[in-house]
């Protein structure tokens, strides 16, 4: 787990650069169970509908050949404030992992990781200054999202069930916000990518219930 929290830092920090596709890796299954977290054949179609058929889980986020479109200036703060968000979550989940030994969140923060990356790409794509960039674990420009890091984290340093929890109730904010970021949006790639990491953070939220549960 310390080798998971140290390379979240480094992508945190802007030190692990995005590749022309970026994939997102399976998750763990709840306590006592094997392979993924998603229900019998979930993985499967996971897979197939990011035009990879692989139960494993990696499906793409994003990919450099998609058309590029327009943003409006609402929209890029949409997108700069997705990476706030992504980093919040492997900051988050990288101090759980730390905490507690719970496979759940060493392969969720691996997920963030990518998730981070890939929201970082299609930032430089257009032009959009990265908040994150620069910014140690923990540490966000956004007050909002200061404040929102600090009460997930105490929350879950009292126990394990409570830093679950914490995660479900970070993915739950982050799928409603993609929905949101998703309405009237017209930029083919930004569309790609927020409706695949929409498809991801739910089945995040689905680990993390079963982990609960």
């Amino acid at each position: 787990m310390k080798r998971t929290r140290k390379f979240a830092l480094a992508v945190a920090a802007g030190a692990v650069t995005a590749g022309a596709l970026v994939a997102a890796p399976a998750l763990a299954a709840g306590p006592g169970g094997s392979g993924d977290s998603w229900p019998q054949g979930q993985g499967q179609r996971q897979g197939q509908d990011m035009g990879q058929g692989n139960p494993g889980g990696y499906c793409m986020l994003f990919d450099r050949g998609a058309p590029k479109g327009t943003l409006t200036a609402a929209q890029k703060s949409v997108l700069a404030s997705a990476a706030e968000q992504e980093k919040l979550a492997v900051d988050l989940y990288a101090a759980f992992a730390d905490q507690y030994d719970l496979r759940v969140f060493d392969r969720v923060v691996a997920a963030e990781m990518q998730h981070l990356r890939a929201v970082r790409t299609v930032l430089a794509r257009y032009g959009v200054t990265d908040p994150t960039q620069g910014q140690a674990a923990g540490g966000f420009g956004s007050a909002s999202v200061q404040a929102s890091y600090h009460r997930l984290l105490a929350q879950g340093k009292s126990s394990a069930q409570a830093a679950l929890k914490a995660g479900r109730e970070a993915e739950r904010a982050r799928i409603d916000a993609l929905r949101t970021a998703l309405s009237g949006l017209t930029a083919p790639d930004v569309k790609q990518l927020y409706a695949n990491l929409l498809r991801a953070e739910q089945m995040h939220l689905t680990a993390f219930e079963r982990w609960i549960g």
